[in-house]
């Protein structure tokens, strides 16, 4: 059988660690996540342990079974679902992950972090994630407007104060037919971001 690289096309720089990182993927519903399915891909391909977990909206967008084949393993789309341990706060899943990132995080979800909701299974397993000892790097994906929106502006202000750290976004042609910020961070942002906050280089 032949191996699997540890480093598929130049994009992660190798783990300097002595075993591959476990990775926790929150992906909500935008029209970027099909941008996540090759994060994911590409992390699973570098020997990570990758697990995704989806809100209801992300769903519509891309099927679980999609990161479900790309990661190797199950996906979490409720809070209900008992995969990693019989806890039902997935409080296991959280304690174990390296970094966790999510892409796309909507206006929406931005606002729930912000505030301290955890109504789904995305923001229920990042809040139970101590930031002082694991990276949460959020990759923003919406429309210009909603971006520059006086509420997006105070949750990012928040956030950063909080601990998160931010991968994105860009400017460039959105899903609404409009030029402007909002743009998801391409799969190669994202791997190289995540490359280097897992192997010390870079705050983020």
């Amino acid at each position: 059988m032949t191996p699997i690289p540890s480093n598929p096309d130049g994009l992660l720089a190798g783990w300097k660690r002595s075993t591959p990182p476990n990775i926790f993927v929150g992906v909500t519903g935008g029209i970027a996540a099909y941008k996540t399915c090759t994060v994911v891909s590409r992390l699973a391909q570098a020997g990570a342990h990758v697990t995704v977990a989806m809100t209801p909206s992300a769903t519509k967008f891309v099927a679980h079974l999609t990161f479900q084949a790309l990661s190797g393993h199950p996906v979490y789309t409720t809070p209900w679902e008992h995969i990693e341990s019989h806890d039902p706060q997935h409080i296991s899943l959280a304690r174990s992950c390296d970094l966790a990132l999510i892409a796309p995080i909507t206006m929406d979800t931005l606002a729930k972090l912000a505030t301290g909701r955890a109504d789904d299974v995305v923001t229920l397993i990042v809040s139970a994630i101590d930031r002082s000892t694991t990276p949460v790097l959020l990759a923003p994906s919406m429309n210009d407007v909603m971006w520059h929106q006086p509420a997006t502006q105070r949750n990012l202000k928040t956030l950063n104060e909080d601990g998160f750290r931010f991968v994105g976004p860009g400017d460039g042609w959105q899903a609404c037919r409009t030029v402007g910020t909002g743009r998801m961070a391409e799969p190669e942002e994202i791997l190289a971001s995540i490359s280097a906050i897992v192997n010390g280089s870079t705050t983020a």
